[in-house]
């Protein structure tokens, strides 16, 4: 679903960071069906036709279905580098200088793989990518929402050998029933480890959830975060906190966040003053990736080339990236 329009001169992307990206979400059929003729594992499709046509999805729920059937096919340390390495060579075309990066360990642990084989693999890519790709990389290990808090404190002990490797701890997968608020001490745990702190929230949870991750988990930036346009007091907080909003557009419509991307809040979010940046979600299942999002938002809400920029800003500025790396991509941006 995934658009693959080559990025000629007449359309050089905007250098941008991409801060909501889940990894197994990259997983396009193709290698779906590489990974599983690798592996010996049968999948529930015939071709790659069908299974694109299953990418149609009534809410979260639905796709999240589908999503974590699919990952049976990663197994080896050699399967996630490669799904890491096929996502930052589509990155790299569509303008992504710097990607942070979500995993979730326990949907993987869960069938046998352990974090250990997970974090190796993917950080086998990343290492490559500056050189590789000119692409510099942080990677976040996310939570299962709609797991027991328990569960994710086992996970993050268990990950405790590779903390070296993470720069974040996250929360996502279903959120309607399972509050920021159930995590705490786990991103407790975290932020005593030196970990910075994201999570998803204010997609289809209410806005209350955007609050509980930002006074319960303490969070460093709101993934999604939509929901925060329906309440003013939070959005008047966000605002002055500068906390960043990291907004997937084209998954929003396909999860029928919202009808129809002309609906997008996108625009009214920028005029109050929030710190939005764009992101492709899981572009696999979505129907783009970092810069699809960018022309997606320019053609259905009208934008124009100075808000692009300052998206594309606004994902550096968001990053978790050192002052030096940052500034000198700011610069590149300016001189795009």
């Amino acid at each position: 679903m995934a658009s693959n329009t080559p990025h000629t001169a007449a359309h050089r992307p905007l250098p941008k960071a991409e801060l909501h990206l889940h990894i197994e979400g990259t997983l396009e059929p193709g290698l779906a069906f590489a990974l599983a003729a690798r592996n010996g594992v049968t999948l529930p499709y015939a071709t790659e036709d069908e299974l694109r046509r299953a990418y149609s999805f009534a809410d979260l729920q639905s796709f999240l279905n589908l999503y974590y059937a699919l990952m049976e096919v990663l197994r080896t340390e050699d399967d996630f580098a490669d799904l890491a390495h096929a996502y930052l060579a589509r990155a790299k075309e569509q303008g992504v200088r710097h990607a942070e990066i979500f995993f979730d360990p326990q949907a993987h642990t869960s069938r046998g793989v352990p974090v250990g084989t997970v974090v190796r693999g993917l950080t086998r890519a990343l290492d490559a990518a500056p050189e590789t790709y000119g692409i510099t990389t942080r990677l976040i290990m996310c939570f299962l929402r709609d797991e027991s808090a328990d569960s994710a404190l086992e996970t993050f002990e268990a990950a405790r050998p590779y903390l070296d490797r993470i720069t974040a701890v996250g929360l996502d997968s279903a959120e309607v029933g399972h509050p920021p608020s159930k995590f705490q001490e786990v991103f407790a745990l975290a932020r005593e480890a030196g970990l910075k702190c994201v999570a998803h929230a204010g997609e289809e949870g209410p806005a209350s959830y955007v609050w509980e991750a930002l006074d319960l988990l303490k969070v460093d930036r709101v993934d999604h975060g939509v929901r925060c346009m329906e309440d003013e007091r939070l959005v008047a907080r966000l605002v002055a906190d500068r906390t960043p909003l990291t907004v997937c557009p084209l998954s929003n419509v396909r999860l029928r966040v919202v009808d129809d991307l002309a609906d997008h809040p996108l625009p009214a979010m920028l005029d109050a003053g929030l710190l939005v940046t764009l992101n492709s979600d899981d572009p696999a299942y979505f129907g783009g990736y970092a810069d699809d999002n960018f022309t997606a938002v320019r053609d259905a809400l009208a934008l124009d080339e100075e808000t692009l920029r300052t998206l594309a800003r606004n994902s550096f500025e968001a990053s978790f990236l050192d002052d030096e790396t940052r500034a000198a991509y700011l610069k590149e941006l300016d001189a795009h």
